[in-house]
């Protein structure tokens, strides 16, 4: 499958110098000026890039989305909204979030990630050609879904808040019309630029649970930080093959929608590979090769399984293959990280 991308030479994986970080944004910053959705993003801490895909191929990727669901043959059907029921669908989560099944390397999903619109918008954020993607999670939201918890807001920042400044910049590429009332994202403007005055004056707040340092969620307390300090919640409306970033410090969360038009969503999150160690590198390299995802952190600080469970139990339509196995370019196969690996 990949014989020809794996015979690349080391010298050809290399960073290339002249182009890291010569002009990275610095979000933290009011001094640049770019002409472009960047500018959003240092104001306000998210963006839209319209068009990243065409609005013709995001909407064939969303219906190999559907396709995808109806193919485990549990009783789904697109055309009819009553088949959307958790004993006819794989597991999905109530915010949407489908983990497992070797999704993350369908070729569908690589295939989006790969897309010049998608790749390019972040190596303008980074000034850089040498960058690594996540294996995240991809989103199926259905409205009005009584099967499942209910998705309540969960406002919350992916960084940890004793790690300040700029560090991450996530994505989606949102695959269907994404209007007013069909879930999806919803933001706090220039949440990012009070960051760190927030975490100071909250210090003394007890945090709420989770499993990993890299999530903060905002409690009551926080939420009226957040308002007396003139912070607005909004929805971010989108059309098939916008592609949506966000700072991680922005606070965010997502909604579920609520009249007949399902959200789907690759989430597709970039860094410099210059930003990650070997021993990441070689922990994304394990990821790929079992076929396993991430969270939206592309040096893999975290991975995760195929093992999905179903009421405590390991679901028997489990794999731990894609259905279509990615072709991946050679431009495609650095953004693994394995070509960058020393000594491999």
């Amino acid at each position: 499958m990949m014989s020809t991308t794996m015979t690349m030479t080391q010298s050809q994986a290399q960073p290339n110098p002249n182009l890291h970080g010569s002009g990275r944004m610095r979000m933290d910053g009011e001094d640049q000026t770019f002409g472009d959705f960047r500018d959003d993003l240092t104001r306000d801490g998210f963006a839209i890039v319209k068009g990243a895909i065409s609005r013709e191929k995001a909407l064939e990727f969303g219906n190999e989305m559907y396709s995808w669901l109806e193919d485990f043959k549990l009783g789904f059907d697109r055309n009819d909204l009553s088949t959307v029921h958790k004993d006819k669908l794989p597991l999905i989560n109530e915010k949407g979030m489908c983990l497992h099944y070797a999704l993350p390397h369908e070729k569908f999903v690589w295939d989006i990630r790969s897309e010049p619109g998608v790749v390019g918008a972040f190596e303008k954020i980074y000034d850089d050609e040498d960058l690594i993607v996540s294996f995240d999670a991809i989103n199926f939201q259905f409205p009005n879904r009584t099967d499942i918890a209910p998705n309540k807001a969960w406002p919350h920042q992916d960084q940890n808040p004793e790690k300040h400044g700029f560090r991450c910049m996530q994505g989606l590429v949102n695959l269907l019309p994404n209007g007013p009332n069909d879930g999806g994202l919803i933001v706090c403007r220039a949440g990012h630029r009070l960051s760190e005055q927030f975490h100071h004056d909250m210090a003394d707040e007890k945090r709420i649970p989770a499993w990993t340092p890299e999530w903060y969620g905002f409690t009551n307390r926080g939420m009226k930080w957040l308002e007396d300090h003139g912070c607005k919640w909004e929805k971010v409306c989108a059309e098939p093959g916008d592609l949506l970033l966000w700072d991680s410090r922005t606070p965010h969360y997502n909604l579920s929608p609520i009249e007949k038009q399902p959200r789907f969503a690759i989430y597709t999150c970039f860094m410099p590979v210059a930003d990650a160690t070997q021993e990441d590198l070689l922990r994304k390299k394990d990821a790929f090769d079992r076929r396993v995802g991430t969270t939206h952190w592309p040096n893999a600080m975290h991975t995760g399984s195929n093992v999905a469970q179903r009421d405590g139990t390991e679901d028997p339509h489990n794999r731990d293959a894609p259905v279509n196995q990615p072709v991946l370019s050679e431009r495609a196969f650095k953004l693994t990280g394995i070509p960058y690996i020393k000594n491999l």
